[in-house]
């Protein structure tokens, strides 16, 4: 086991690296640059901003140049934003992000699997079907349309919530409850599905019957026995889906006005800041990457017949 996790780490550096490197010529070899206005600059100008910001240096050059300073931890200055650097935009508004994500993957999580059970345990009965059909509007529907319903009814109709605003700006802790939960619709609705799924299947193992047959309590069978074999489906899940979660919540920052990292990944898009871009690419990587090794370690706890060698 502790030589397959020293492999893994070691195999995150090339992973990262093929990232970094294909994120940074895509950017570049696309039409544009990030000081093309509608005004076009004079020659002499332009010449003096990209010597500043070496972008008159050869593709190659550029790239060793950006790939030096990454390694060094530095992601390069701004080509907009001009009061600060990269590392500080990302990591100023990485936590919001962190904190939205972390909120909404944990009430997908609680609510996924206790509804997933709950449809296995009924199964064919009115809480199946109540939950699969909350499984299905979460998966069908998309977040651009739950983020506003949920405004109108909680915030403008009911008045319980309010429709915008981030807890660090002084909004109150409120203002986390309407974001997490739209962002966790999608992820509730597939654990859900994924529990529901797995759990039938492990309730109608050979295992489970022995201990049915000999007596066992029903509350015993389901958390002791069957809940841990049937959670492998979900932690293989829950690796992008955290990832993800992350990513997603562009278009939820971007409707409740959260400071966290999808809007500098939208105006950098805009501005064509390829810096911010790259550097909004190598944290979501990262992140992905990690939960990714996470969750093949978390296997093997789960499931003992589950070996890396």
């Amino acid at each position: 086991m502790t030589k397959y996790i020293i492999r893994r780490l070691l195999g995150i550096i090339p992973t990262l690296l093929i990232i970094i490197t294909l994120s940074f010529f895509i950017v570049r070899v696309a039409p544009g640059g990030p000081f093309d206005t509608e005004k076009k600059l004079p020659e002499v100008v332009m010449r003096n901003i990209e010597a500043k910001y070496h972008l008159d240096e050869p593709l190659v050059v550029q790239y060793g140049r950006y790939m030096f300073d990454v390694l060094r931890g530095d992601l390069g200055p701004s080509f907009r934003y001009k009061d600060h650097d990269v590392n500080f935009y990302i990591f100023q508004s990485l936590p919001n992000s962190m904190i939205l994500g972390v909120i909404a993957i944990s009430i997908s999580i609680i609510f996924g699997i206790s509804s997933g059970m709950l449809a296995a345990v009924k199964q064919n009965t009115w809480v199946d079907y109540l939950s699969m059909a909350l499984a299905v509007v979460g998966i069908s529907v998309p977040l651009f349309v739950i983020a506003p319903v949920l405004q109108y009814v909680f915030a403008m109709q009911l008045g319980w919530l309010p429709t915008s605003g981030w807890f660090t700006n002084g909004d109150g802790w409120q203002t986390i409850l309407l974001p997490a939960v739209t962002l966790a619709f999608a992820d509730f609705a597939t654990i859900a599905r994924l529990t529901r799924s797995s759990m039938l299947d492990t309730l109608r193992s050979d295992y489970i019957r022995t201990a049915k047959a000999k007596g066992m309590r029903s509350s015993s069978i389901i958390f002791k026995h069957a809940m841990k074999g049937s959670m492998l489906p979900i932690v293989s899940y829950l690796g992008p889906a955290f990832a993800g979660i992350i990513t997603g919540s562009v278009v939820v920052e971007q409707v409740f006005r959260i400071p966290g990292l999808g809007k500098f990944f939208v105006q950098s898009s805009f501005n064509r800041d390829y810096t911010l871009i790259v550097g909004v690419v190598i944290v979501y990587s990262v992140i992905l990457v990690i939960m990714n090794f996470i969750v093949d370690v978390v296997y093997s706890l789960l499931d003992p017949r589950i070996t890396y060698k």
